[in-house]
């Protein structure tokens, strides 16, 4: 008799695992939900068990609703229950294209809610249902053409083209500003972006992109690298599927040696990076069949939800280390590059790669012989060393006019306090020195790079309104990347600042010639570093335009917010 309670609940359970078998299980095991099923799907779940809510938060470009599903069989609220569990974040469908992450989520939701896997008590799951919600309505079944299923998918692109795994900086989309909002919302420990891979051929059906550790930061870096993936990815080989990370070439043969992805903040997991937050984006290869790819995903997943349930304490208090190393008058890295004397053998299973005459053009072409699997140890090029470090400044002092930047700053619950009266202050300010810009756009940008600045100290006057951004919170690596313009993604280098870029005033030569005569006579300082100028650069001593030029840029006629850096710094 004792056994009943147990026999009832697993009948109760089955039942209701029956009665909402997801769209994709109803299917071929080659067929993704629609966004109109997985909707519906989820209102179901919602209305049928108190665990799962099922709300809109947010907005894609096209004014549909982006939703989110969230399993919290708590009796507090999402709020309270937060203050003593932690939190699973899942993103699906940043590319509609790849929709593994749509299909197995909705069964990872069911299976939680039905009970059919063992109810977490330390652990609240929260997913996106579908991020790039216009995206999965342009479905087709062509754009990927290297793509083993499903039947019909979505579009990687979203309602104006644009890939939103490039927009977490620059906020172009309603998507990425829902995203941002999502996110401060739910505050996540954990982040997973369902992805599935492009290039190369080999036998793994799931590899991943770890979040780089030196970006995230070197406690919870060589925690989440070196503890918790490699349980994951052991626990995952039980369930049947062998890993091995991302491998970040294309149309080429890896068993040569790849180097680890670097997810800078344009990227979700650079992005979640930004927080402490633990990011993997699964990224299931494309060759392999849909049914297979979904599983995989689903059991990441459900891994990574069992982990956090036995070591919820350890990841609250190593993100609470890790926050530490981060502090006011510290220098904080901007700049990466690869190590390539620094690297790990890995055991690699791929295909043999061969060459044969194209059907098409003249030339041979690449291909893999699934015939021929080998085994064989490669090096994984897993470090990145600093080029590049500023000192965290005490306080960015941004001016009102700024508002653009003020306002995604509010968006990422950055702490600001303005200023109450009209201000002189000491600051360190920047003047652009040199910069590159892309010949072609980059999303929708033509994105500045290898960006350099001059540094000096001013006294400025600022306006009561103005901001001060303090440096001692849960932000400052999210300001750091944002406000520093040489960092990679920078809102300079993402052109919030291109107006500095181009003068106002200028000059006309036959009358500022008197002008600069007098500059020179009158001001021996002045006269004495263009005869040094002239001495030491015989190039600009022959270019009497480029001298002109020297003298009005050194004389007070020149504007002083050419190519000033409208973000300052306070410093210890």
């Amino acid at each position: 008799m004792k056994r009943l309670p147990v026999l009832f609940f697993l009948l109760i359970s089955n039942v209701g695992y029956s009665q909402n078998l997801s769209p994709y299980e109803k299917g071929n095991g080659n067929q993704s939900t629609t966004f109109e099923e997985m909707r519906k799907f989820y209102q179901g779940l919602a209305n049928q068990f108190p665990a799962i809510s099922y709300e809109t938060k947010g907005e894609d470009d096209n004014g549909a609703p982006i939703d989110v599903v969230i399993f919290n069989p708590s009796q507090q609220s999402r709020e309270e229950a937060r203050e003593n569990k932690s939190v699973l974040f899942i993103n699906n469908g940043i590319h509609p294209g790849e929709p593994d992450g749509i299909d197995a989520t909705m069964m990872l939701m069911r299976d939680l809610a039905t009970g059919r896997i063992k109810t977490p008590k330390h652990v609240i799951i929260a997913a996106i249902a579908s991020y790039n919600v216009s995206g999965m309505l342009n479905r087709n079944g062509f754009s990927r053409a290297n793509q083993n299923g499903p039947e019909e998918y979505g579009f990687r692109g979203n309602a104006r083209n644009y890939d939103l795994n490039r927009d977490f900086i620059k906020t172009d989309t309603k998507n990425s500003r829902s995203f941002q909002q999502i996110f401060q919302w739910i505050k996540p420990d954990v982040f997973i972006d369902n992805h599935v891979s492009n290039g190369a051929d080999y036998q793994y059906t799931f590899t991943y992109i770890s979040t780089n550790k030196e970006r995230l930061g070197k406690i919870l870096g060589n925690y989440s690298n070196n503890e918790m993936q490699k349980v994951l990815l052991t626990d995952l080989e039980k369930n049947g599927f062998i890993s091995v990370p991302y491998v970040n070439i294309h149309n080429d043969v890896p068993d040569l040696g790849f180097p680890v992805f670097m997810d800078s903040p344009r990227y979700a997991t650079g992005y979640t990076s930004l927080f402490n937050v633990i990011g993997t984006v699964v990224e299931t290869h494309m060759l392999k069949p849909y049914k297979d790819r979904v599983k995989a995903t689903y059991h990441y997943m459900l891994n990574t939800l069992d982990f956090m349930e036995r070591n919820h304490k350890i990841i609250q208090q190593k993100r609470v280390d890790n926050l530490k190393q981060y502090r006011i008058g510290s220098k904080y890295s901007i700049a990466w590059k690869l190590d390539t004397t620094k690297y790990e053998n890995i055991d690699f299973k791929g295909f043999e790669a061969k060459y044969k005459p194209s059907d098409v053009s003249s030339e041979k072409r690449l291909w893999y012989d699934r015939n021929s699997k080998f085994s064989k140890r490669v090096k994984l090029y897993n470090t990145y060393s600093p080029t590049k470090e500023v000192t965290i400044p005490k306080y960015y002092v941004i001016p009102q006019s700024e508002w653009k930047v003020i306002d995604l700053l509010k968006l990422n619950h950055i702490r600001m306090n303005p200023i109450q009266q009209d201000s002189t202050i000491i600051v360190e300010q920047y003047r652009i020195n040199d910069f590159k810009t892309t010949s072609a756009p980059y999303e929708g940008h033509y994105l500045h790079y290898d960006t350099d600045v001059l540094r000096e100290m001013k006294e400025v006057r600022f306006r009561a309104g103005d901001f001060l951004v303090p440096l001692d919170q849960d932000g400052v690596k999210y300001l750091m990347e944002t406000l520093e313009p040489e960092a990679i993604d920078s809102y300079f280098n993402w052109n919030f600042f291109d107006a500095i870029l181009g003068q106002k005033e200028y000059y006309s030569a036959y009358v500022f010639e008197d002008t600069a005569a007098k500059l020179l006579k009158e001001n021996k300082d002045l006269k004495s570093a263009f005869d040094n100028e002239k001495a030491g650069n015989p190039k600009f001593s022959a270019d009497g335009k480029s001298q002109l030029d020297w003298i009005y840029k050194h004389s007070n006629y020149y504007e002083k917010s050419h190519l000033l850096y409208p973000i300052f710094r306070i410093v210890p």
